[in-house]
């Protein structure tokens, strides 16, 4: 079966919590749409570096052993990507990447209540992050709740660069 066959299937997306064998299958499913998602907001040579940072092997073998990935699949295939973890004593969502073809299909808002399912019942707010230039994430996010708490500036200035800290109450939870 290939990536194509996946993508036409009418199988509905399995979440899962990330296992270590799952990493090789993470890491390629980050170089096939990172870049292509980020180098016409942030350009290439930015995009490159998030696929180097956050979607090596390394990387990603350090945060699925700390159970801090969750993904989505479809016959065996990763369609989506999960990352929560700390924000000084903050709980923050670092990763949320659907291939597009899973887009618009109420699975981001899956992935989204599975990394909450992952925090302590005691969290009482949920941070995320996006790129300014991301306009697309920013849109999602207020779809979910979250409103901008604060924008870190690009070390670099370039303002696309730039840092958009969101975040959500978490009510009714226990």
């Amino acid at each position: 079966m290939t990536g194509e066959d996946v993508l036409v299937s009418k199988a509905e997306p399995v979440l899962r919590d990330a296992r270590p064998d799952d990493v090789a299958a993470i890491r390629r499913f980050g170089e096939a749409h990172i870049r292509a998602h980020y180098a016409p907001l942030i350009g290439v040579e930015a995009a490159e570096g998030q696929v180097r940072s956050w979607w090596n092997e390394t990387y990603l073998a350090k945060v699925v052993a700390n159970g801090l990935v969750v993904l989505a699949e479809v016959d065996g295939e990763v369609v989506g990507v999960g990352e929560h973890g700390l924000r000084s004593a903050d709980h923050a969502v670092y990763k949320l990447y659907l291939h597009p073809r899973h887009r618009g299909h109420g699975l981001g808002p899956r992935l989204l209540d599975a990394l909450t399912g992952h925090l302590p019942t005691d969290a009482d707010r949920l941070y995320i992050e996006h790129f300014a230039a991301n306009e697309l994430a920013g849109a999602f996010y207020e779809r979910e709740g979250f409103t901008v708490e604060e924008v870190v500036p690009s070390p670099t200035g370039d303002p696309t660069l730039a840092v958009v800290w969101r975040s959500r109450p978490l009510t009714g939870r226990s």
